[in-house]
């Protein structure tokens, strides 16, 4: 089997439950969004390529699933610390955000 992670290289990600409290635009991005994240204990600021598929007021209070220790990464000159997570079908027309079922408190870890 390819591509196998162990049990012990999963236990070092960090997913968290998160709310994104404000979306704004990347200039000169026709892709990405410059999203402010409350995990709970932070809040953190993140770029994601949602333009495409998400208005900004549908994201905007819209609960999520943050790779938190993802190491932050430079996008459009601004520091994105974490990546949220989606599903995505195969031709990437249609993307939907993971969000925990039911009421979970922010920054609860996924297990």
């Amino acid at each position: 089997m390819e591509n196998v992670v162990s049990f012990n290289d999963w236990q070092k990600l960090d997913l968290r439950t998160g709310e994104i409290l404000e979306v704004e635009e990347v200039k000169g991005a026709d892709k990405l969004y410059k999203l402010k994240i409350d995990i709970g204990t932070e809040t953190r600021i993140l770029v994601a390529g949602l333009k495409q598929y998400y208005t900004r007021d549908e994201l905007e209070g819209k609960k999520c699933i943050i790779f938190a220790n993802l190491e932050p990464k430079m996008i459009k000159g601004i520091q994105s610390h974490g990546m949220l997570l989606a599903a995505v079908n195969e031709d990437h027309s249609e993307v939907k955000l993971l969000q925990a079922d039911g009421v979970a408190e922010l920054g609860w870890k996924i297990s």
